[in-house]
């Protein structure tokens, strides 16, 4: 059988779309002050 997509790596994901990532620069913190404001459970990834 062959596969469309690549595994994913959690690392990339990680560095890509995390945390530290997110609070690093303005525009990722104003991302996570939306998501709470939201009332989202997950933040990041």
């Amino acid at each position: 059988m062959k596969y469309g997509l690549k595994p994913k790596s959690n690392i990339k994901r990680k560095r890509t779309h995390g945390f530290r990532k997110r609070m690093k620069d303005r525009w990722g913190r104003e991302v996570l002050r939306r998501r709470r404001r939201k009332g989202r459970h997950k933040l990041t990834v």
